[in-house]
């Protein structure tokens, strides 16, 4: 893991600060995606003071790693914190969620989605709560169950072979726009799961939370306590300077602006009440349909 810290003033001072460099680095795990880049643009610009060992990767090999122990505290697919909540606890008011419109969680199909019933549909290899969600859609939406399969992420190939993909994350964004796509397939359906999620149950969807594991925040309660003011610091002041969270977007992403300014305002990094209600929604549905053993009960730290 590369070694990152940036300097800064907000919170410095505050009683938790002490803790925080007892700890030494924090190992952080970052979603390597436009839609985390939110919560970190106060980090990365150095309005904060947090010492981090930062992984980048996409979700699944993130969830691996937390599972594994060899991340303190990540974002992660909501479906894995139902599978390992026993031993995960959810940092305060923090998410990926959308209320509707996701847009970078997409099915591309080459027939309805209704007539997918027994034909192959490749699954991104990157997912596991939208692996799961894909599923509630297309059997509690469209009463239909395809024969899924696990593929690396390319829409082409994937298509090449199946009748309907999962794309997610920044290349889902991309091949939304992809003439190429469109040249080789001009009939392509596309399906955004945020809304499918919506009109099926009314709720918001919960992508990801960030979650520590339970044994570090026993042990460093105060250290955690920092941490998630400073998340959300980050997170507000990237909201305050939407114009530089732009531009910065646009360094890492070959996309039109005003593609990226869309995603900025309809992708939610929050966790009240409403939120918790739609992944509670999510779980239900996950359990009802063979995803989950159980529905977890939601542990949030309180500090």
């Amino acid at each position: 893991m590369a070694n990152l810290s940036w300097p800064g003033t907000a919170l410095a001072g505050s009683p938790e600060a002490g803790a925080t460099w007892r700890l030494g680095p924090v190992r952080l795990g970052y979603i390597d995606y436009l839609n985390c880049l939110p919560v970190y643009y106060g980090i990365e610009q150095g309005i904060i003071d947090l010492p981090v060992a930062v992984k980048k990767g996409p979700p699944a090999q993130l969830n691996q790693l937390f599972v594994q122990g060899a991340l303190d505290i990540t974002p992660i697919s909501s479906i894995e914190y139902a599978r390992h909540a026993a031993d995960t606890v959810i940092l305060p008011n923090l998410s990926i969620s959308a209320d509707g419109d996701v847009q970078s969680v997409l099915l591309f199909s080459k027939v309805p989605l209704s007539e997918m019933d027994g034909r192959r549909f490749a699954l991104t290899s990157h997912s596991a709560t939208s692996v799961v969600l894909t599923k509630i859609i297309m059997q509690e939406k469209f009463g239909v169950k395809p024969d899924y399969y696990r593929a690396e992420p390319d829409p082409v190939k994937m298509l090449a072979e199946a009748d309907a993909c999962l794309i997610i994350g920044d290349l889902a964004l991309l091949a939304a726009y992809d003439s190429h796509l469109r040249t080789v397939y001009p009939t392509l359906q596309v399906t955004d799961l945020g809304q499918a999620f919506k009109e099926l149950t009314g709720e918001i969807m919960v992508f990801a939370l960030w979650v520590i594991r339970r044994e570090f925040a026993d042990q460093n309660p105060d250290g955690v306590n920092l941490v998630a003011k400073l998340f959300q610091v980050s997170r507000d002041y990237a909201m305050e300077h939407m114009s530089e969270l732009v531009d910065e977007a646009l360094r890492r992403r070959m996309l039109p602006r005003e593609t990226v300014v869309d995603y900025f305002r309809h992708i939610r990094h929050h966790f009240t009440e409403d939120y918790r209600r739609g992944l509670r929604t999510y779980y239900q549905l996950a359990h009802k349909i063979g995803e989950l053993d159980s529905v977890p009960d939601l542990q949030v730290w309180e500090g």
